[in-house]
């Protein structure tokens, strides 16, 4: 692990990654915002090229602020420590220079909230063309160009470049935003709850649109979600994030249907589920909220909300562990060599995860924060 960095202050020299590595590669990642809030505790995380990686978790539980600390976007005086290797190259290392480089062209977000992210007093065209012309060096001309035929590529008209936001609807604000990350073909993409909001076909299509840039472009892909159900539908694999870390990893489709950490078999029950006629009378809940980043519990964060929590669960802290192949999850109750059936299995208490990720994270209401470019 390297060493502590403030977020208005580059650290020393960018690591190389191996020539065949993953095209980003989150190692022991922490973040810690001023008031000693300690928002990402220890995440690890890796995505390929042409991969897709879904983060879940509730409200405050450090998914914005991974996702705003891996292009260095979080407020000044925030302590970041770790290491972000994008294609082997230390982002926490960088000068601002070589930051600014990276960002758009490099790796691109799709932020939350299309209308509060586009500028309302500038047409769309003009905004897409804004990074093209910073980053591609390119023409007005070439720059505007490019804006329209980026527009047809996320399935809008070319004409629609000469509106202004107010002037879409939600879902077309959503594939502007789409288009703007694409503008200067970055090699990863991460989407911050890019359905939020949106109604259920509207979302559907933009989950397509997705998964299809995806596959044409081969771009790595960080989806962040509260929903489970649209991550294990668009993603390979799934990172299940809570009081700032990663309690379980997989398989998407795996860890959406038999989730092993007690908190995300919550989330996943949370769900109702199509033909299923219990969950859709009777769904099931979790009752409190996430811990306070700050004030965090002792042992297990999750332990005072789990229904199936030991006595030790209140001391001891759990690291992510075996869950069967693939599969980690940071649980007392996961039993790695029995293929990751946790000691509680039988009586639903799930407690497993995917390959290990050890990732840590309290989350609070930081996570959420939006912090200004230098």
């Amino acid at each position: 692990m390297t060493g502590t960095q403030t977020a208005d202050e580059p650290r020393g020299t960018a690591a190389d990654g191996p020539p065949n590595g993953p095209l980003l590669d989150v190692r022991d990642l922490a973040v810690t915002y001023p008031g000693g809030a300690a928002a990402v505790r220890g995440v690890n995380l890796s995505v390929a090229a042409g991969r897709k990686l879904g983060i879940a978790g509730e409200s405050g539980c450090g998914k914005s602020t991974l996702a705003m600390a891996l292009l260095r976007l979080l407020p000044v005086g925030t302590r970041v420590s770790g290491q972000i290797l994008l294609d082997g190259e230390d982002v926490l290392g960088m000068k601002w220079g070589r930051v600014r480089a990276v960002r758009w062209a490099g790796a691109s977000m799709v932020f939350q909230g299309a209308m509060h992210s586009l500028n309302a007093v500038h047409r769309i065209g003009d905004q897409i063309a804004e990074p093209i012309l910073l980053h591609k060096q390119a023409t007005p001309a070439a720059a505007r160009r490019r804006a329209r035929e980026l527009l047809e590529h996320v399935g809008l008209p070319a004409a629609r470049a000469d509106a202004y936001p107010h002037e879409l609807s939600g879902g077309q604000r959503q594939r502007v935003m789409i288009a703007m990350a694409l503008a200067c073909d970055p090699r990863l993409i991460i989407a911050d709850e890019p359905t939020t909001a949106l109604d259920v076909m509207i979302q559907a299509q933009i989950l397509r649109l997705i998964e299809r840039l995806v596959a044409e472009q081969d771009i790595g892909l960080i989806m962040i979600s509260h929903d489970l159900a649209v991550l294990a539908d668009t993603c390979d694999r799934l990172a299940v994030m809570y009081a700032g870390r990663v309690v379980e990893e997989g398989p998407a489709r795996q860890v959406y249907e038999d989730a092993r950490h007690p908190y995300g078999r919550a989330l996943s029950s949370a769900f109702p589920r199509i033909g299923d006629r219990s969950s859709r009378f009777a769904p099931r809940g979790l009752p409190g909220d996430p811990p306070d980043p700050a004030a965090l519990p002792s042992g297990c964060t999750f332990h005072p909300r789990c229904p199936v929590a030991l006595d030790s669960c209140a001391v001891d802290d759990q690291p992510l562990r075996d869950a069967g192949p693939g599969r980690a999850a940071a649980c007392v109750r996961v039993d790695g060599a029995a293929g990751g059936a946790g000691t509680g299995a039988d009586e639903g208490d799930g407690a497993s995860g995917e390959e290990p990720s050890d990732g840590t994270a309290p989350g609070g209401a930081q996570d959420e924060a939006r912090s200004s470019t230098p």
